[in-house]
């Protein structure tokens, strides 16, 4: 028998280990899958080495929106120990000045209402449109927030506020990557995948129809599918 590949999934702002459910749950005959903490630190080289200092000694990674992000910070750190990447419906340069200011104003809100109030606000953008009366997954999705909570939320804001721009990273990449985008997706549309999936060496770009930003929950079978094909090919 095939050992099952080591899987380190990172979830997205506001976002819990119920991001990965549908995944951890059909994709456990071929990896033994982890969900990374990226609560407890303000800076995305903290929060990089925390998840490192957790992880096995070599593993495929996947990360979604913020997850993104962190996985670009992995590969800075440690390379090596890299051996598949998948980057789900997430960007590569740093903030542009309108998107801090939206942060901050998140941020703000938040501390008056909380957390989830803030993840209310972005729902919109987080699912397609038609899913805003999927009262299940609105639910999880507020949810999650609730989970995340205030305090974390502000340091995960932190930190992607002061991220580096990740464009000189992309070609230096080797490992086996999947770029996977909503073909609805309101906050890293599909021009920017098809950019970054351009930059990568050999990287495979899925796009994933009738789908929003929250693909892994939107649309699990696609993205089951692909991740799949992506671990296995």
């Amino acid at each position: 028998m095939v050992a099952a590949t080591n899987l380190v999934l990172v979830p997205g702002l506001l976002c819990t280990k119920a991001l990965w459910a549908a995944q951890t749950a059909a994709l456990g005959d071929i990896a033994d899958m982890t969900v990374a903490d990226h609560t407890g630190h303000d800076s995305m080289a903290a929060i990089a080495k925390s998840i490192l200092a957790a992880a096995p000694a070599r593993f495929a990674l996947a990360g979604l929106s913020m997850g993104g992000y962190i996985a670009y910070e992995i590969l800075r750190q440690a390379p090596e120990r890299v051996t598949r990447l998948a980057l789900l419906d997430t960007g590569y340069r740093a903030d542009a000045p309108e998107r801090r200011e939206q942060r901050l104003a998140l941020m703000a809100l938040a501390e008056r209402e909380g957390a989830s109030k803030a993840q209310e606000t972005l729902l919109p953008a987080l699912i397609h449109k038609s899913r805003l009366t999927d009262k299940a997954l609105v639910e999880a999705v507020l949810q999650m927030g609730a989970d995340t909570g205030t305090e974390a939320f502000k340091r995960q804001q932190t930190a992607l506020m002061s991220r580096p721009d990740s464009t000189p990273l992309l070609a230096g990449i080797r490992c086996p990557t999947l770029v996977l985008v909503g073909r609805q997706d309101a906050l890293t549309p599909p021009e920017l995948s098809q950019e970054m999936a351009s930059r990568i060496p050999g990287a495979k770009l899925e796009i994933v129809p009738d789908c929003g930003h929250l693909s892994t929950m939107e649309q699990p079978v696609a993205v089951n599918r692909a991740i799949r094909a992506w671990l296995t090919g």
